[in-house]
């Protein structure tokens, strides 16, 4: 794919600085009605004290209220417009616990001409993914967090995990450098401060969704040209089969874990009051046990090919329309490489497993109870209709 004749790509930039400026517009406005809002609580308090002086106790009580209210109005508005984005979660992986991998991302930026990132965080999702949030809040320096999924560092190779970090960082060196990142960041506010609006005044809601729901749907017109573009951009570092063969290979491992894996790890909940599988622990042997090549690859390929073009996510393009645009089949890799979670973290892997494990069992606990209590209920039933 030649990035430079793909006219898409320049649709995108305009698109990113039109959404950009409706984002500084609409915060200006709010902004505009704080200061009015706190202009309003210096003038009736002034007013105030003024008819006080003057022996006017009405107009004194209406001063006062006419204070309160614009300074309840001005509280309103802060609330909404200083939303803080939500901070990563999962396990902070030093430099040092993972040199290897450190300068992987170092030489994937470097070569691509991205942002330094800030901080990698392990998580519990099965993909990677690159965000940037203020230092304080809503304002101050734009850090960068490099968020790495611990089941997609069992899903894929050395090389795959490249192919998918490259992906990543042509986000950054494309579309989140310079002033496109603070028009990112004026979106994503903007975005936030949308949310806050119809959750503390859901009248607004309804009349919100209809006036901008041109801005919402060129947002997802954005984000699928950014796909493309991320897409256009690692190929160039990678090759085009490399990455067509991750995201195959990401595709299909996702799918097995959310369709196979994760079910038969709650299916224990029918007879174990605890389970004995530890999901995130036995992840990296499930993963190798539900793919062994080439048969179950193939057949797995295969099903993607009869599937319809379509996705779960609407901001994201369809798998097979990444592929056409990188102009790569639809085709698994066809054998079996080292994970990269063993080639770059396997010191780490029990820590890791152990704290994933932890919270996953935090959560699932009064779920999984209930459901054993349930089955055992059924059991004893079925027992008593066989006597």
């Amino acid at each position: 794919m030649d990035v430079s004749r793909f006219h898409l790509f320049d649709l995108r930039v305009r698109l990113a600085q039109r959404l950009s400026a409706i984002a500084l517009a609409g915060l200006v406005v709010l902004g505009t009605c704080l200061v009015l809002a706190f202009a309003g609580v210096l003038f009736f308090l002034w007013h105030s004290w003024q008819a006080l002086t003057d022996g006017n106790p009405v107009e004194t009580g209406l001063s006062s209220m006419g204070a309160v209210l614009c300074a309840y109005l001005g509280a309103r508005l802060a609330n909404m417009l200083f939303v803080s984005p939500p901070v990563p979660t999962g396990v902070r992986l030093p430099r040092e616990a993972a040199a290897e991998f450190y300068e992987l991302t170092d030489e994937i930026g470097r070569q691509l001409g991205a942002d330094i990132v800030d901080h990698v965080w392990i998580t519990g999702e099965p993909n990677a993914s690159v965000l940037q949030r203020p230092r304080h809040g809503c304002l101050g320096r734009i850090e960068t967090y490099l968020l790495v999924g611990l089941p997609l560092v069992h899903s894929v190779s050395r090389l795959q995990l490249a192919a998918v970090l490259a992906h990543e960082f042509a986000h950054l060196a494309v579309q989140r450098k310079g002033a496109c990142r603070r028009g990112a960041h004026l979106r994503s506010w903007w975005l936030r401060v949308l949310d806050a609006v119809c959750e503390h005044v859901p009248l607004l809601e309804s009349t919100v969704d209809r006036m901008l729901r041109r801005f919402y749907r060129d947002l997802l017109r954005l984000s699928r040209l950014e796909e493309f573009e991320a897409d256009a951009h690692a190929a160039k570092l990678v090759g085009a089969g490399l990455l067509g063969e991750t995201l195959v290979e990401v595709t299909l491992k996702e799918r097995f874990l959310r369709q196979d894996y994760w079910p038969k790890v709650m299916a224990q909940s029918e007879s174990l009051v605890r389970p004995t599988i530890r999901p995130y622990r036995e992840m990296g042997l499930g993963v190798e046990a539900g793919f062994l090549r080439p048969k179950s690859m193939r057949a797995a390929s295969e099903s993607l090919v009869g599937e319809e073009d379509v996705t779960p996510f609407p901001y994201h393009p369809s798998l097979k329309q990444r592929l056409r645009a990188l102009r790569v089949p639809l085709r698994a890799a066809s054998f079996d490489r080292p994970s990269a979670a063993r080639h770059y973290f396997a010191p780490l892997l029990p820590a890791l497993a152990s704290v994933f494990d932890r919270a996953w069992w935090h959560d699932a606990r009064s779920g999984w109870r209930m459901e054993y209590r349930v089955a055992r209920r059924r059991r004893r039933e079925a027992a008593a209709r066989r006597r």
